[in-house]
């Protein structure tokens, strides 16, 4: 099952507090849709923030792109434990990591 819970956790948290006081349909319509359904989904955790708007949802609520960034790869991490069925007592030891492919890098922001 996918996670979205940090990146729900955040633009909530970021919503709420923000000096602007924006309602769910304030931002949404700021990122361009019609009404505040979506952002009512990403923060309840049914759906994640799409990528092409992960500078107009940082600019707009005033998240870091660091926040962001560690919020998202936290939700990605639990999912692919989800789906691999892995928890913290069965994580694959680290000799085994080591033998893994090294993949590339992720462009910072």
């Amino acid at each position: 099952m996918r996670s979205f819970q940090n990146i729900a956790k955040l633009v909530r948290n970021k919503r709420v507090a923000h000096p602007n006081t924006y309602s769910q349909s304030d931002v949404s319509r700021l990122l361009g849709y019609k009404n505040g359904q979506f952002i009512s989904n990403v923060e309840r955790g049914l759906c994640n923030v799409p990528l092409k708007m992960l500078d107009r949802i940082c600019e707009i609520l005033s998240i870091s792109k660091e926040e962001l960034k560690a919020a998202l790869v936290h939700d990605y991490e639990i999912t692919l434990n989800n789906y691999l069925k892995l928890n913290k007592s069965e994580e694959a030891p680290a000799e085994k990591i080591d033998n893994v492919m090294q993949l590339p890098r992720v462009a910072h922001f």
